[in-house]
């Protein structure tokens, strides 16, 4: 990339909005989205024009420059006030994408108001970063027994020769289940999250409503928490920057609830699914029981965000074989960027028992995932993914994987199930608890309402995940 940070682009290099543009979500795209991604490369080299939902964009596919746009913050910006058709009123009032933008949220800051609200952040983070704190072994403690809970749910419907889908009756559970455990969620606010956020990742039609109603829960929590506060990532969140108030603690916990659920869930879905389908490499690895590697590797090949969040241009900048505009929209893609690094490097990247960390899942640069969010994630993920096969003795595919329904979008792609035949292993010790211990939560009261009284176990969300899961039938 060449920056030329007092000049202007060239006379007569053409402009994004003068480019005729091609939209990317498309039937194709959803079905096959790496052939668009190599054909938006052939056509026009490692940045591609593209139409989102309207709007043109460039799509930065090759590796190198999604790497730099990633790294070199001077240069490509998060907050969506550098953003010049914006600025211009040139979008469309209804754009869906933008209203996620307009939150004032320490993903789209930019400088020291993103230095400070990381710092604020890793300081929150870093007792449930460290597995000999109190905090950090009774979390992952926690994410094993919830793993092994919802196991035992399964084995207690289906039996221990059944089917399951581990995406709606495993991973969501299990993410939504840590969020509440995370976060310090009391009993009924944590049923109200499950249910508002389980229709927001869906996106189905009630998806508007429940984003306002799970933001509003998220800055009931905040209140709560700053009355009383716990053991969890919200209260000491508020010790780390006493300044911030309940709206805007309610906006960061909210989209760390979207990362953590989303992004996380979708990583747990595409290991089991790259081992279930027969990939040789994730297999190797989990079969060496390198968890760790067995999930860097699903990462390369099926990442859990096709491409991240966009960029906007500082200034008038060379990247590929166009001139971008100040004020332009750029989006990052992740999956085309590993598309790429595979084939530069296949024999070593794939073959080799060395470590495959260069995927980009978890971002690169200044607005990377912050390190204990990282580590955090990760041992999520080694967890559920390990717990799957701990239990199983086996497991296959339902549908072929080419007929598996994604969810398909500008930013994420993650499946919308994961359907599987299993078999629980003779030394699974899956077994459904009469109730969890350990997870003391408290009901959500105003500040100025006294003491909560009657302190309640978390079975209460046991049992809403058991009726999400299964409907309402047996045990529901």
């Amino acid at each position: 990339m060449e920056t030329h940070p007092f000049a202007a682009a060239p006379a007569g290099s053409p402009g994004l909005e003068s480019l005729p543009v091609e939209p990317l979500l498309t039937s194709e795209f959803d079905v096959d989205p790496g052939s668009v991604y190599e054909r938006l490369r052939s056509t026009y080299g490692p940045v591609a024009p593209v139409g989102l939902m309207g709007v043109p964009a460039w799509l930065v596919l090759d590796y190198r420059e999604v790497l730099e746009v990633l790294r070199n913050e001077s240069v490509w910006r998060r907050d969506v006030r550098h953003w010049r058709a914006r600025a211009q009123g040139r979008l469309p009032k209804d754009w869906p994408l933008l209203a996620g933008y307009e939150v004032r949220q320490t993903m789209f800051f930019d400088d020291e108001e993103h230095r400070h609200a990381r710092l604020s952040y890793h300081s929150a983070m870093r007792p449930f970063q460290d597995g000999h704190s109190p905090e950090g072994w009774e979390l992952r403690a926690a994410v094993a027994r919830y793993a092994d809970e919802l196991i035992a749910m399964l084995a207690a419907e289906s039996g221990t020769n059944g089917f399951a889908d581990l995406a709606a009756q495993y991973t969501r559970p299990l993410l939504l289940m840590v969020t509440t455990k995370l976060f310090g969620c009391p009993v009924e606010l944590g049923d109200e999250m499950v249910m508002d956020l389980w229709r927001m990742l869906d996106g189905g039609p009630d998806a508007g409503p429940a984003t306002g109603r799970a933001l509003d829960a998220m800055t009931r929590l905040a209140a709560h928490r700053r009355w009383r506060p716990g053991e969890d990532l919200t209260s000491y969140m508020l010790l780390s920057d006493p300044s911030l108030s309940d709206e805007q603690l309610g906006r960061e916990l909210f989209m760390n609830a979207v990362y953590l659920n989303d992004i996380t869930g979708n990583m747990v879905c595409n290991t089991i699914l790259e081992v279930l389908r027969g990939n040789a490499t994730v297999r190797r690895s989990l079969s060496d029981g390198q968890l760790g590697e067995t999930v860097n590797r699903a990462a390369l090949v099926n990442p859990p965000t096709a491409n991240l969040c966009f960029r906007f241009a500082a200034r008038d900048v060379r990247l590929g074989n166009f001139w971008i505009r100040a004020g332009d929209i750029v989006s990052p893609s992740v999956a085309a960027a590993h598309r790429d690094l595979l084939e530069i490097g296949s024999s070593h990247i794939v073959d080799s028992t060395i470590s495959t960390r260069a995927h980009l899942a978890w971002g690169a640069g200044p607005h990377q995932c912050p390190s204990p969010a990282r580590e955090l994630a990760g041992t999520i993920v080694t967890t559920a993914v390990g717990r799957v096969f701990d239990h199983f003795a086996r497991a296959e595919l339902t549908l072929p994987p080419d007929q598996l329904p994604w969810r398909s979008g500008p930013v994420v792609r993650g499946l919308r199930l994961l359907p599987v035949r299993y078999e629980l292993s003779a030394h699974s010790t899956a077994r459904v608890p009469a109730a969890r211990r350990g997870d003391e939560v408290a009901p959500p009261v105003a500040p100025s309402a006294g003491p909560a009284v009657g302190e309640r176990s978390g079975s209460g969300l046991l049992g809403a995940l058991r009726r999400m899961m299964f409907g309402g039938r047996k045990g529901g």
